[in-house]
């Protein structure tokens, strides 16, 4: 019984593998692709090497702020728990308001929990990748018809509810997601409104623009947060009948 155990648990691991290898292999059969591992992998390893990462084994976890305009990029190595910020990205551009994307054509950035659900190495935004937008937090809290979709994290400096970086810093942050793909099904992103912390939160509470519908659901989110904010780990968020997020 321990040895079937044992050998299925090597199997899965091999089949990984053989996954993370294809994948990558697939990747680079873009000239996008190659051309940004020509131009950044050097430098992305040494900057993986200077926190003690091993730009080769590590988990990835993007955390978004929409009031700050900015992209974090946590990393661990995958024998570890805790994340290390790796560098902080400024979005490029950026539309809507502060508040959750509920429909087609709003023009919002998401707010939620998502992953990164496609890789486009021939987007029109030079590469891009694709965000897991709607979840069923939101096809349960909004009333639209349509909710729309394609939100992705991409190149040049344009954009209608999605995150453009230019297309110098895509191509790090591409690069960076195929290599965690080794290690990470799903590679989590977060989407908060703004750095949840005591001073914005009550700034951003009192004021009398935001629906009690839009503060309640950010005080869905704040929790996690503050989770990680002190414990910088992961922790898998479910959504529940309501289209609450739980642990």
């Amino acid at each position: 019984m321990k040895t079937s155990f044992f050998r299925l648990i090597y199997l899965l691991f091999m089949v990984q593998s053989v996954f993370a290898q294809n994948f990558t292999a697939e990747q680079k059969k873009y000239e996008r692709v190659r051309e940004a591992y020509v131009q950044k992998e050097a430098g992305l390893r040494a900057e993986f090497a200077k926190q003690s990462l091993s730009f080769d084994n590590f988990n990835l976890l993007l955390m978004s702020y929409k009031h700050e305009r900015e992209l974090q990029i946590w990393v661990k190595n995958t024998d570890q728990t805790v994340y290390k910020l790796l560098k902080t990205y400024p979005f490029c551009s950026s539309s809507g308001t502060l508040g959750p994307k509920r429909k087609m054509g709003d023009g919002q950035i998401p707010e939620g929990f998502y992953y990164i659900d496609r890789f486009n190495p021939t987007s029109s935004f030079h590469l891009s990748l694709g965000v897991s937008y709607p979840n069923s937090s939101d096809k349960k809290l909004s009333t639209a018809e349509n909710l729309g979709g394609d939100i992705f994290i991409h190149g040049n400096c344009v954009t209608i509810g999605c995150i453009p970086l230019t297309d110098e810093l895509i191509k790090e942050l591409y690069i960076i997601a195929v290599q965690a793909k080794k290690h990470t099904a799903k590679i989590p992103v977060w989407m908060f409104p703004f750095k949840m912390n005591k001073t914005n939160t009550e700034k951003f509470s009192a004021e009398t623009s935001f629906s009690p519908e839009t503060k309640a659901f950010w005080n869905n989110l704040k929790p996690f947060y503050n989770d990680f904010e002190q414990n910088k780990q992961f922790v898998t968020i479910k959504v529940n009948s309501n289209g609450l997020y739980i642990k």
